[in-house]
């Protein structure tokens, strides 16, 4: 397994608060590729026990084949809450669990141990519920990014300015042209490389302004051209927005092909020239990496 070529592809992961029936209800209904019920930052502590209990009937009211694209992002493990989220939405088989402010990949790996132990009491197959994790939210996890190669049930890393900003006592986190400051920007590209080094999808951040869908396409473009497969959403206007920007145009696959092509009628040929440049083996290996994108958008 290469990083052009995650085991686990999806564009657009749309949160929907927990507490909401009707929130859920839309998501799950839309054009999303995965839908994170959440119960974490969406639910006070007040109503943590309500939102469970939500969340779990709203899971087993779905058919067993829609449940693979609804997940559920449960509480920080470093807090009170973790365990029982997940004692009440694992025997609801959701898709997978996207794990909040992780410090490192033994966070991943304890999260496993308590998957395995609902799997096996629930007669769920051992290992199927899949994770993503959110690696940047804590001082602690931005010198642990590279480490997740090989960590259990592993498929996708995503990272958080806001909760990094508090970690740090930021006042804030963007310049006054609106751009992420250098340290958000820092934990950006170690959630792409170690997302690379780990094999699995890397998956941008949020755009909090839900009403600005120019400049979600132009920040979904740019981060899609430097290596990221998919953004989470906060509202379903998002969605269509994301879903356009991570799928190749005809352009881009008409281009890709030609490469692919173009190496195939020489064989053994480490570079050669194209449309006036070289193009060499690196080429060759994200074009077959966009083609083969397209069979799984």
């Amino acid at each position: 397994m290469t990083s052009a070529e995650p085991v686990f592809s999806a564009r657009s992961w749309l949160f929907a608060p927990g507490d909401s029936e009707r929130k859920m209800a839309k998501a799950a209904t839309g054009p999303a590729d995965v839908v994170l019920l959440d119960l974490e930052d969406a639910v006070t502590d007040d109503e943590k026990p309500r939102a469970r209990s939500m969340v779990a009937g709203f899971l087993a009211a779905q058919a067993e084949s829609d449940r693979r694209r609804l997940w559920v992002r449960v509480n920080p493990l470093d807090g009170p809450h973790t365990l029982a989220d997940l004692a009440a939405v694992i025997p609801e088989r959701p898709g997978g669990i996207m794990l909040p402010k992780v410090r490192g990949r033994h966070d991943v790996e304890l999260l496993d141990h308590y998957l395995a132990a609902l799997e096996v009491s629930c007669g769920i197959e051992q290992g199927s519920t899949e994770v993503i994790a959110l690696v940047t939210e804590t001082a602690e996890a931005m010198f642990t990014t590279g480490g997740y190669r090989g960590a259990p049930r592993l498929v996708a890393m995503t990272w958080g300015p806001e909760d990094l900003a508090d970690a740090v006592g930021a006042s804030e986190n963007r310049n006054p042209d609106g751009s992420y400051g250098f340290t958000y920007e820092l934990a950006r590209s170690l959630c792409l490389l170690g997302a690379a080094s780990a094999g699995v999808a890397a998956v941008e951040t949020i755009q909090a302004d839900f009403r600005d869908l120019d400049g979600l396409r132009t920040r979904a473009e740019k981060v899609r051209r430097d290596g990221y497969r998919g953004m989470l959403a906060i509202h379903p206007d998002q969605v269509e927005v994301i879903n356009a920007a991570f799928s190749p145009s005809e352009a881009d696959i008409a281009a890709a092909q030609e490469i692919v092509d173009l190496f195939a009628a020489n064989p053994g040929v480490g570079a050669i020239g194209h449309r006036g440049a070289m193009v060499d083996r690196p080429h060759l290996a994200r074009a077959q990496a966009l083609l083969a994108a397209r069979g799984r958008a």
